[in-house]
């Protein structure tokens, strides 16, 4: 199973927003830990009301592949959170997995989108720009 579907089945079973809120605190609080030089302009996204930085590290998978690799950081323990799930999707993928997959209709089945204010929502979608936009340079 992948950190992804994790959070999915997790997600499934809570049923209170409340409680989805704090598992999505939760997961920021076990993000990779972004390095301090990786808090930079280069890294930063713009399109967010919190502070928010997504470092990319093209790697190679067992099949020679390239993928990237991401870690993140924000300033908000909410919004670490929605970087944690973002990464959980597309972390070690290839880009052209990574170009394939909706992240908002992820996002919507999730049930986030209702929940989240615009301002979030748009940060979202500015986090999935970038990485989508990574991925299609690296394609």
């Amino acid at each position: 199973m992948t950190a992804f579907e994790t959070i999915q089945e997790d997600f499934a079973s809570l049923d209170e927003w409340e409680d989805r809120y704090r598992y999505v605190i939760e997961l920021g609080h076990a993000l990779e830990p972004l390095p301090e030089e990786a808090h930079n302009e280069t890294n930063k996204v713009r399109g967010c009301v919190s502070q928010v930085w997504l470092e990319k590290e093209p790697r190679k998978n067992p099949a020679g592949e390239t993928t990237l690799h991401y870690r993140g950081d924000s300033d908000s323990h909410l919004v670490r959170g929605l970087i944690a799930i973002a990464i959980a999707l597309y972390s070690d993928r290839t880009p052209a997995s990574i170009l394939e997959t909706d992240a908002m209709a992820t996002f919507r089945g999730l049930g986030l989108e209702q929940h989240l204010t615009p301002q979030r929502s748009n940060g979202v979608r500015s986090m999935i720009e970038r990485i989508r936009a990574d991925a299609a340079a690296a394609a």
